[in-house]
Order: C-alpha cells, then structure tokens, then sequence
C-alpha cells in the first residue's frame, strides 16, 4: 500500500510539471522553450478575479483584466500569452534594461574610461541594446501570498554585456494587489562601477487592448517640466516648464489634443519624451478613460517618467491577446525612469551604481473606475 502511494503521488508530481502549476492564486503554465530555457506564463488572481499574466521572457506583463464602469472584463495591456507572439514583440510590457531610454552615440566615459556599446537605434543606443534584458528569458519564483500573489524575477548580467561593466544581479517582483494594483519592485546590485536605469515597457488601452486609439484618453501628470530633444531623441540638456507646451498634462488633457499641431515650426506628431516628476503628490500620473470609465493611477520614487503615445505601433505586427493586432496609437506607455542619456549628461540626475550599495525602487500601476 506504501509502495502504491509513493508511485502515484510521483505520478501526480510529474503530471503537474508537465501541465503546469498552482501556487494558490499565482498559477504556472509552460509556453515552451527559447535560447535553452524554458518560458512560462504567470497568471495572478486576486479576490475580486481580476487577472495579472506574466512572463519569465523580459520579466514582461503580458495581460491586465480589470472590469468596466458596468462590470464588463477585459485586457487592459497589449500583449500575448502565445509564445512566438511574445518573441516577435520588442519591449512591450518588458522589463527594460540595463539602461532604459536612450545613450547619445552608443557610448559613455565612466572614470575616464569609454564604453562602446551596440547600437540599434541610429545613432544611438535603446533599452540596452539589442540583447538587452527584455529579450532574456529570467529565472522565477512563484510567491504564495494568498492576500497579495507575486512573481519574483531574477536575472544576472554579466560583465560587459552589451558593453556595460560590471555584473549586475537584478530582481523584480511583481505583486498583484486586491486593488487592482500592479507593485513593482526593483531591486539590483554589482560587483564594478556601473550605470543602470530600469523601467517597465507596458503598452495600455482602457478601452481594451485592440479596441480603438488612445487619443480620448485624459492625463493628468504632476510634472511642470521635461527634457527637449535634439533630432535623434537625445536630450539636449535643458530642462523646461511645460508651460505652454503641448507637453503641459498638469490639468487633465487627451493624449490626442494636441497631436498635428504646429509647435517650434513643424507639426507635432506625438509623445516620446522624458517628463520631469515634480514629485510632491503622492499620484504622478492619472489617465482616464470617459468610454469605459477606467482610470489608471502611477506612482514612483523614480525622478521622471517617459510618455510614450505608441507612435511606431504601426510598424509592429505581433498580435494581442485574442489575436487583434497593435494599430497606430493603440497603447500608451508611462514607464517611470531617470532621464535619457544621463550617464552623458552630468547635470541630470546620477544613475552610476556602484559596488556595496543596492538600487532598490519602486513603481505602482494602480486600476480602477470612475462612474
């Protein structure tokens, strides 16, 4: 009888590896392989039902299902829990890095010595080039809290990899709240000096992802300044008010109230640009939907968010969750950060980590409705 119990309990144990996992309300299911590891999908379930998927493929958010003004359910966040859909797309809902935004020129001096890095955005370099963390696939571990389910991710950049120094050891933990909250946790450290700048790369639609432009969308951000660029998205160095810009959100405007305007000589075509937080409220970011009635609170500890309108979405073909495509203007992104290129620019704000000390941050994504 022993003898029986043991084989079928071994059973039941190789059964649930194969099909997948559920650690009370953090459930695992394996998409299938890539670069020899495995990817999974993460689906988080709080009490209300709601769901939060994730991925170990870019420590990536794949899915938010938040209900409607009048109950109705649906995903929030432009992604797949198909794998080769989600290995087609770049950035969406990755976690980005070792450093988010742009580097003049694909270099930096760090103590007198120049760095050479990839570059993939002409002439400079993206989100930490081409091989950066969104395309590595992170180790995981499910966190049970039946209050709050969470995922930790876990990832070690080695030294030099795409030509930055130092190996960085990272975990992000993303954790599922009962208020339809998204926390996540940055945490990371080194053995050399280095620069790091994390973000989370998420593409949002309250209408639902796949249902329409996000031009009715109404912002409200508590920042009274930004970072202009030069024409290769490179800050030029100057911080400057909002004020009179079609950069000014401090009272709620559409993402689309501005856009093919004429501002500085040439028609505004949309928003890829670093704001500077002023970080007084303890809300930085509020984006409503009047459609759905769907309102999207963002909070960080972090000195300035880009706003991103999804101006090149026309461009990307990987389908949504259901198998709607991306359209032009489909999805917002509020990715918190410090600014663009600091490691160039020593009066911005320093993002140089070095060996001893942690980096630790925060981020929260917080959903709800107004009727």
């Amino acid at each position: 009888m022993i003898k029986l119990s043991f084989i079928i309990s071994l059973f039941l144990l190789i059964f649930s590896n194969q099909t997948g996992e559920d650690a009370g309300t953090v459930k695992k299911e394996l998409l299938g392989p890539h670069d020899g590891s495995e990817v999974y999908l993460y689906t988080l379930t709080n009490k209300a039902g709601n769901v939060l998927r994730l991925t170990n493929y870019g420590a990536r958010i794949v899915g938010v299902e938040v209900p409607d003004k009048n109950g109705k359910v649906d995903n929030v966040v432009l992604g797949s829990d198909v794998l080769e859909s989600i290995l087609r797309d770049s950035y969406g809902g990755a976690t980005v890095g070792r450093y988010a935004n742009r580097i003049a020129n694909g270099k930096f001096s760090l103590d007198g010595v120049e760095y050479n890095l990839p570059v993939n955005n002409r002439p400079n370099t993206l989100h930490g080039g081409p091989g950066g963390w969104y395309a590595r696939v992170w180790n995981a571990e499910l966190i049970n809290n039946k209050n709050k389910p969470a995922v930790r991710f876990s990832y070690v950049s080695p030294d030099m990899e795409e030509g930055f120094p130092g190996t960085i050891s990272m975990e992000v933990v993303f954790t599922w709240t009962d208020k339809n909250e998204i926390i996540i946790d940055y945490t990371a450290s080194t053995d050399k000096k280095s620069v790091i700048n994390v973000t989370n790369h998420a593409y949002f639609n309250l209408h639902g992802a796949g249902n329409g432009n996000i031009f009715d969308h109404e912002m409200t951000l508590n920042a009274s300044a930004y970072t202009p660029l030069n024409s290769t998205m490179i800050p030029t160095g100057e911080v400057r008010p909002v004020e009179g810009t079609p950069f000014d959100f401090t009272s709620a405007r559409t993402f689309g109230s501005r856009i093919g305007d004429t501002y500085e000589g040439s028609v505004f075509s949309g928003y890829d640009h670093n704001y500077v937080l002023d970080n007084k409220e303890k809300v930085d970011a509020v984006v409503y939907d009047p459609v759905s009635g769907r309102m999207l609170e963002m909070m960080t500890d972090q000195p300035a968010m880009q706003l991103y309108t999804g101006n090149g979405l026309m461009y990307k073909k990987q389908p949504e969750t259901g198998g709607r495509q991306s359209r032009f203007r489909s999805g917002f992104c509020l990715e918190s950060q410090h600014y663009p290129d600091s490691p160039n620019q020593p009066a911005f704000p320093s993002t140089v980590i070095t060996p001893g000390e942690k980096f630790k941050s925060r981020t929260i994504y917080r959903f709800s409705v107004m009727k």
